[in-house]
């Protein structure tokens, strides 16, 4: 006689939790990180890759960081003015904007031409300034 035997086995994996609730907004330091043993995979495991970085949404102590929960701090804010890049082959216009949103290196933000009062979609610069997409 030949038996099988199946068993599921839970891997338990180190995940990056906060030590305190942290807001929306919040710049997030090492000491606000610790690591926990969880049952639980596609979550951040190394605080070097969480600290530096701005909660999204809250993040509740003890609870895993999901990836989409954090990103880079906020460079430009709602309502600050801005300089807007459009360049398109030979053709370069600088102007400026009003963010209508906040926004890190790399988000795509909306923002508002202050000549035309035209809405227009762009990504935040390292300098700050808005590179205007088509």
């Amino acid at each position: 006689m030949i038996v099988f035997l199946l068993a599921a086995s839970s891997s338990a994996s180190d995940v990056v939790t906060p030590t305190r609730t942290l807001r929306p907004g919040t710049l997030i330091t090492h000491a606000d990180l610790t690591v926990q043993d969880v049952d639980r995979t596609g979550m951040f495991d190394r605080i070097e890759d969480v600290a530096g970085q701005e909660a999204r949404i809250a993040l509740y102590a003890g609870r895993p960081i999901p990836f989409e929960a954090i990103g880079p701090p906020a460079l430009i804010n709602r309502n600050e003015i801005v300089v807007l890049h459009f360049r398109a082959g030979g053709l370069s216009i600088s102007t400026e904007g009003r963010a209508l949103e906040r926004g890190g290196v790399g988000d795509r933000v909306r923002i508002m031409n202050l000549s035309s009062r035209a809405t227009l979609f762009g990504f935040v610069q390292p300098d700050g300034s808005i590179k205007v997409t088509q």
